[in-house]
């Protein structure tokens, strides 16, 4: 009795909008109480209109009402708490519910296929501890397992008609049908249950080896492909270093012989330009002496006139042969032979890329082929 008053004065502390025990309770203007956080995300949605309820009896209320905590209500809930039945457990999501309990209700330990209702651990000691009804764990599929027709535990199976049935039905739609106890159609279950469970096993087993084997193969692939680019990256660094040091040395072998055959010419340039200045200062001198009328002088000066330098004219080739135009056009061969030669590599490079692959076979067997040659993994 003592359990009963419990679970009455309980229903009497239940908020009335998220039908569990008062928390922080607040008693509105009309009487009725309800959780702070409640009441107040209620009203948060009445604001715009600026008229507030009571969500139970509808009372209007303007302005919005402050809001103190029941004391005594408080009071009274924390001792329910304290008086409330350790074994039980408020359902949650997914729980099966107790039938019996009002306001808030608590998770279902037992179900009763004769009463056909769930209990909590408390109204299963209350209500149930005395009766000899079948009871099992507590399930939400009670309906499931009676039968529709003559409200029986469906206790029998039809192995003709391949079905639950209950014992009225093996004396009416089911007679004479091949029938075994449901416990014994269980066990046969059962029995193929553990041999499918067997297999999905063995096949789970399976496909993680298959699963070890091409995660290492792309693991396998993901490291030959980053050695072979660390590799590549070195070597056409070495090939850019080498065609580096040979344009410098072209160069320097140009400039080199550019300073050569440009020093020799240029003292002869040199030679050649004094030696045009003495003979414009003789040729101005013997205009002078061509045009005097004094015959003395003339006489005087030619016996002791003389032509500077020499009579004899350089020899001067210049030949297309020896010209840097035969240079520039070995280096421009030489730039379209490497062209040529790079193309006809990097084709044979990408099929040999291409070729490289994980290959997973029908029957999911990885391999990876190059090239033609087959490793399996």
């Amino acid at each position: 009795m003592a359990k009963a008053r419990i679970s009455v004065a309980e229903d009497q502390f239940i908020c009335p909008i998220c039908l569990d025990l008062l928390m922080d309770p607040v008693t509105i203007p009309c009487g009725h109480s309800y959780c702070m956080s409640c009441i107040t995300g209620y009203w948060n949605h009445e604001d715009q209109r600026g008229i507030y309820s009571c969500p139970q009896c509808r009372k209007s209320f303007t302005p919005r009402p402050d809001l103190g905590k029941n004391v005594m209500i408080a009071e009274m809930v924390a001792k329910v708490k304290k008086t409330e039945p350790r074994d039980t457990v408020p359902a949650g999501p997914g729980d099966v519910k107790c039938d019996v309990c009002t306001g808030r209700k608590n998770k279902a330990v037992k179900s009763c296929l004769v009463c056909l209702n769930s209990y909590c651990q408390t109204h299963f000691e209350e209500f149930h501890s005395d009766k000899r009804h079948k009871v099992i764990d507590a399930t939400g599929r009670l309906k499931q397992m009676i039968c529709q027709k003559h409200d029986k535990i469906l206790e029998v199976f039809c192995c003709t008609d391949q079905q639950f049935i209950c014992v009225l039905c093996t004396l009416h739609e089911h007679q004479n049908h091949e029938t075994l106890s449901a416990a014994e159609e269980k066990s046969k279950m059962q029995g193929h249950l553990r041999e499918m469970q067997r297999t999905v096993q063995q096949r789970i087993q399976k496909k993680e080896m298959k699963h070890q084997e091409l995660r290492e193969a792309v693991e396998s692939q993901k490291q030959s492909a980053q050695a072979a680019v660390e590799d590549s990256e070195k070597i056409f660094f070495d090939l850019i270093r080498t065609i580096e040091r040979s344009r410098s040395e072209v160069t320097k072998l140009i400039r080199a012989q550019e300073r050569a055959s440009v020093s020799r010419a240029e003292e002869r340039l040199e030679q050649l330009k004094q030696e045009i200045m003495d003979l414009r200062r003789n040729e101005a001198e013997l205009k002078q002496l061509s045009d005097t009328d004094d015959h003395i002088r003339l006489l005087q000066s030619f016996q002791s006139l003389s032509l500077s330098g020499s009579t004899k004219l350089p020899r001067i080739i210049i030949s297309s042969v020896l010209s840097f135009d035969d240079v520039r056009k070995s280096v421009s061969k030489l730039r379209d032979q490497l062209i040529q030669y790079c193309r006809e590599q990097i084709d044979n490079i990408s099929g040999t890329v291409k070729h490289i692959q994980i290959i997973l076979g029908p029957d999911f067997e990885t391999r990876v082929e190059c090239l033609g040659c087959k490793f399996n993994s």
